[in-house]
This record gives C-alpha cells, sequence and structure tokens, in this order.
C-alpha cells in the first residue's frame, strides 16, 4: 500500500470518527507530535488524546491535499479544519459551539504501510481569534 493509500484511509477514518481505523494505520510505537504540545509515544497515548479531542471538538477534514516523498517513507497533507468547539479545553477560552475553518497540515514518517510520526501544525492564535 503507497503512503498516500495509507493517509486516505487516516484521513477518512479520522472524518468517519472512527479512531480504531485510524489506530489501524498506525505502528505500535508511532510518534505524536501535537501543535503546540508534547511527543505521545504509542497507539495508547493516540487513542487517549483522540478521546480528548472527540470529547472537545467536532471536526471534518477539507480541501485535503496529499504528497508523497522518499519512495513512499515520508508524506504530507494539506486540508481546512472545519470544527465546532463543543466543551471547554483546558487553557483554552470556554466553548459555546463555535464555529471554526482553519488551515492546517501535517507531515508523516511510514515504514512496512504503517505511519510510524504524525507531526501536526496550525495556528493556534487563528484558532482562539475565531472562538472567542
Amino acid at each position: 500500500m503507497s503512503a498516500i493509500e495509507v493517509l486516505r484511509r487516516y484521513y477518512d477514518a479520522f472524518n468517519a470518527g472512527d479512531t480504531d481505523g485510524m489506530l489501524d494505520c498506525l505502528s505500535d510505537d508511532v510518534a505524536h507530535h501535537v501543535n503546540e504540545g508534547n511527543i505521545r509515544v504509542g497507539k495508547e497515548k493516540f487513542a487517549e488524546f483522540n478521546a480528548h479531542m472527540t470529547r472537545c471538538y467536532k471536526e471534518n477534514l477539507t480541501d485535503m491535499v496529499l504528497f508523497e516523498a522518499e519512495n513512499g517513507t515520508r508524506a504530507a497533507a494539506e486540508f481546512i479544519v472545519n470544527g465546532t468547539y463543543l466543551t471547554t479545553d483546558e487553557g483554552l477560552p470556554e466553548a459555546r459551539g463555535q464555529t471554526y475553518r482553519l488551515p492546517a497540515g501535517t507531515f508523516f514518517s511510514l515504514a512496512d504501510g504503517k505511519i510510524t510520526r504524525v507531526v501536526t501544525y496550525y495556528n493556534l492564535a487563528d484558532w482562539i481569534r475565531q472562538v472567542q
């Protein structure tokens, strides 16, 4: 399976709210680099983060562009996050069902058909302006 195919499966699962489908795309020791946060290692930490995000945010990704390089061992995605802020996330503005539209991107490393590294970036200040 190509890197692009793995990313499509991963993002299809994301948009479907299918955490297990996302986890199936990851290596057991995946390194998840969260925007302005800590690095979480392993599927269990990824699942915990995803449960938190699902509780606080309802998001759908559109305008997806996928890139593949280095014989499928590196890949990237650029997209728009269309979201609703459901529950107040600690240290962030109060949630009142605000909607937002935010450009974002993710960089990936892959091995043996699995994602081994996920690094996501977006402009947090832009998101805060949209939900205040």
